[in-house]
């Protein structure tokens, strides 16, 4: 080999990450590695519904490609606007559903942000249980996700008023964006109370353990009168220990 020789190396392109299936409302990460690649194409066994889009085969979680359920929790109106627990029914009736023929397979179609298998599942005797929950108006067609697969059966159950139809009902994406800005709202909440009840203390006149009425108002005080030390005794860091 001569001097004015150079070995060529080829670097191996890494390869990119298919981007997740269902995304979050939860702030994005930077991940130092790629989803893993599914080491199976199927999953197969007896099935636990988790809830109404949701099961459970040997262990792991396999969320149903295409489609969107009443989360576990969720209240709906029946026909004549009382509430009933639609999210717990309609578990309970895929359960039910799926003991009728065992096992259920799911075929991989992508993992979700949770690192869940999402897939298409079906029976034993083949009934796909997507289009059986879809049809019988227990779920919806996500066309974000499904590109209309469903919505056939979506509309034919609607006109039946099947399941969910048959009453009042918020789409479950937009339920779970009501229970988001919810729990936001009460956490600024908590803050404005905390930060009154703050306006509302004074070092003036100095105040003892026993007439203090919150641990809240305790550590106000040690953090911002020249007696504060003094509600702490033992030197721990917490004050009144009564209170806290």
């Amino acid at each position: 080999m001569t001097a004015n020789e150079r070995l060529l190396v080829k670097s191996t392109p890494t390869s990119t990450p298919t981007p997740n299936a269902y995304p979050s409302s939860r702030p994005s990460i930077a991940r130092s590695e790629p989803q893993p690649e599914p080491k199976i194409a199927t999953l197969a066994g007896p099935a636990t519904a988790i809830d109404g889009d949701t099961i459970e085969i040997g262990g792991r979680r396999v969320r149903l490609n295409g489609i969107d359920a009443p989360e576990y929790a969720q209240q709906c109106e029946d026909a004549k606007h009382f509430n009933y627990s639609c999210g717990w029914q309609i578990t309970s009736s895929l359960q039910k559903f799926l003991a009728k023929s065992k096992p259920t397979m799911c075929e991989f179609v992508t993992w979700d942000q949770y690192g869940r298998f999402v897939g298409k599942c079906a029976r034993a005797d083949g009934a796909d249980v997507a289009d059986w929950l879809v049809k019988n108006g227990l779920a919806l067609d996500w066309p974000k996700y499904s590109y209309g697969a469903y919505a056939h059966q979506q509309a034919a159950a609607k006109a039946a008023k099947l399941g969910l139809w048959k009453g009042f009902f918020d789409e479950p994406w937009t339920w779970r964006a009501k229970q988001v800005e919810q729990s936001a709202a009460k956490q600024r909440l908590a803050i404005t109370n905390s930060q009154a009840e703050s306006s509302s203390y004074s070092c003036q006149p100095r105040r003892t353990c026993s007439q203090i009425s919150s641990c809240d108002e305790a550590n106000w005080y040690l953090a911002n009168c020249s007696w504060g030390g003094k509600l702490d005794r033992d030197k721990d860091g917490i004050p009144c220990e009564s209170q806290c």
